[in-house]
């Protein structure tokens, strides 16, 4: 994985070919927290029965996943970072109905 997100580098590798890191400034996180849709749920329960891709959730898990590396590239640039390396996901269940999916990598500084 590797994107440019408000101008940060956003890479899962511990470093960044072509690149030299001049500082490191800690690791930088970003979350959410989702709740099923009741609507979304029975069209996609029935998917579910029928097989196939559950497009409605897979729709709602990239929203999450851009909502948290925002948060996670806003925490970077108050550092003054230029990037983040070693950028990894995960996921837990808050209540019955409700999962946060967590970005956390390390913030740098580039040349």
């Amino acid at each position: 994985m590797e994107q440019m997100v408000q101008g940060i580098l956003v890479v899962n590798t511990e470093t960044i070919p072509g690149m030299m890191i001049t500082e490191t400034l800690g690791v930088v996180s970003g979350s959410t927290v989702r709740a099923k849709n009741i609507g979304r749920d029975i069209t996609q329960g029935l998917r579910n029965i029928m097989g196939g891709e559950l497009v409605k959730y897979t729709e709602l898990l990239e929203e999450s996943r851009q909502e948290a590396i925002g948060r996670m590239v806003a925490d970077a640039m108050s550092r003054g970072a230029t990037a983040i390396v070693n950028v990894r996901f995960a996921t837990s269940a808050v209540t019955a109905g409700a999962a946060e999916l967590f970005a956390y990598g390390t913030a740098v500084k580039t040349e």
